[in-house]
């Protein structure tokens, strides 16, 4: 019996799922979208690579979706800070669908043509950065203040489930059916992911709305710096990506260490696996409230595992320390969105959302250049595990410096209770 009630305790929270039609809408919508860019991620790569044989022009991709990147994610969060978030869902959403049917086309063509594939890379990264903010902003509007917790465990295991089924299911379509037919599925699930954000209802903002500017993106990204609670999330979450990310290294790893290039795939979805059972089990992230205490100690854990997995000498050693490495990433993740959905004010959230996508999006792209580098001068065992030696040691610096962080208490801290305050006058509800 004690067993069992301690297994039960561990079940993910899905009482928000259950509860708020909204919020289902915003997370099944919002994984068909990851699933979806998953596949295309997929596609457009192996398409590049039929047309030109070439690894650099495969890798060119990432740099024409850099900028996009940037300017969009911060322009977008600046853009949900104005207009009416759920019309800029669905029409970003239909955005990507119709530049999805515009790379379907040219792949059903005779002869597609290479640079509209990467005309269109970059205008799906613009649109999906202008939309993610808005999607981000909106979450904490759908269900009660004390559901925060949950309502993150939830988006992450969906975002999660999309990147690690999105890429299985876009390899066996290309591989028996070809590209076209891998962007005509993302064509029709994106339509539908639209279709779902028009059922909801609207979320009119709390208080005055600023027109976006630079100057506007520029006080959030001061309130962003201003206070030391958020301050530590953003550095906690880029120390571990700069310094760990090894997702670089798993070719090398798998063909040069362990000696065999099928265990490639194992490598890659290791750390996903982890993250998905992490938040399965996450019923226990409800009754934490210290939560930069558990980002510090989970991001720590993080690059320990990370380490731990360069040393290993099996490649099953390597695969388990690895799944620890993305469980303990996503109990990272969790908290990092509880903190944000909890106190940052809905005239912001927005650009904050903005500011976090860009703290996560390039970090890794840094990572990875940091990882390949280290390699080459030194070996692929040494990388991975100063990297993740090195994360433990910028996280807990971390701590130390910003001590505020390390003592948040969502009980205590004044921009959690301001906010809570806030929803409860303002009579926030998820259903009409």
């Amino acid at each position: 019996m004690v067993w069992g009630s301690r297994l039960r305790a561990l079940r993910m929270d899905v009482g928000p799922f259950r509860e708020h039609r909204d919020f289902r809408l915003l997370l099944i919508a919002g994984t068909v979208f990851y699933l979806g860019g998953m596949m295309t991620y997929v596609a457009i790569p192996y398409q590049i690579y039929q047309l030109t044989h070439s690894n650099f022009a495969v890798g060119a991709v990432g740099l024409v979706e850099l900028g996009p990147l940037i300017v969009f994610g911060l322009y977008g969060g600046a853009l949900a800070d104005h207009v009416d978030r759920r019309l800029l869902l669905i029409w970003t959403g239909i955005a990507q669908a119709a530049f999805t049917t515009w790379l379907c086309i040219n792949a059903f063509s005779d002869n597609p043509r290479l640079w509209e594939i990467f005309v269109v890379a970059g205008l799906l990264t613009s649109s999906s950065a202008l939309q993610r903010p808005s999607r981000e902003a909106l979450l904490p509007r759908t269900v009660r203040h004390d559901e925060l917790t949950a309502a993150n465990a939830l988006s992450s295991f969906g975002m999660q489930g999309g990147v690690l089924v999105g890429p299985t299911i876009g390899g066996l379509i290309v591989a028996s059916a070809g590209v076209e037919w891998c962007f005509l599925v993302d064509i029709i699930g994106l339509f539908v992911a639209s279709m779902m954000y028009a059922a909801m209802r609207r979320y009119p903002h709390v208080g005055e709305t600023e027109v976006p500017s630079l100057a506007g993106i520029g006080r959030g990204l001061r309130y962003a710096l201003s206070r030391r609670d958020l301050l530590g999330t953003y550095l906690v979450d880029f120390a571990a990506m700069l310094l760990a990310m090894p997702v670089v290294l798993f070719p090398a790893l798998a063909e040069k260490v362990f000696g065999d290039p099928h265990l490639l795939g194992l490598l890659y979805s290791a750390e996903t696996i982890g993250a998905l059972v992490a938040t399965a089990s996450s019923g226990w992230t409800s009754r934490v409230h210290h939560h930069g205490r558990a980002i510090v100690l989970a991001a720590a854990a993080y690059g320990g595992c990370i380490a731990l997995a360069g040393f290993s000498t099996s490649i099953w050693m390597a695969v388990f320390f690895f799944a620890l490495a993305g469980a303990a990433d996503m109990i990272s993740a969790v908290f990092r969105g509880t903190i944000w959905s909890q106190t940052i004010p809905d005239t912001l959230r927005g650009r904050l959302a903005g500011i976090e996508m860009l703290s996560y999006s390039v970090g890794p792209l840094a990572g990875q250049v940091r990882a390949g580098v280290v390699a080459d001068r030194w070996t692929v065992r040494g990388s991975i595990i100063s990297g993740g030696l090195s994360c433990v040691a910028g996280v807990t610096l971390t701590a130390v410096w910003l001590h505020d962080f390390w003592a948040y208490d969502e009980r205590t801290d004044e921009h959690a209770l301001a906010q809570k305050e806030a929803r409860q006058l303002a009579g926030e509800r998820s259903q009409p």
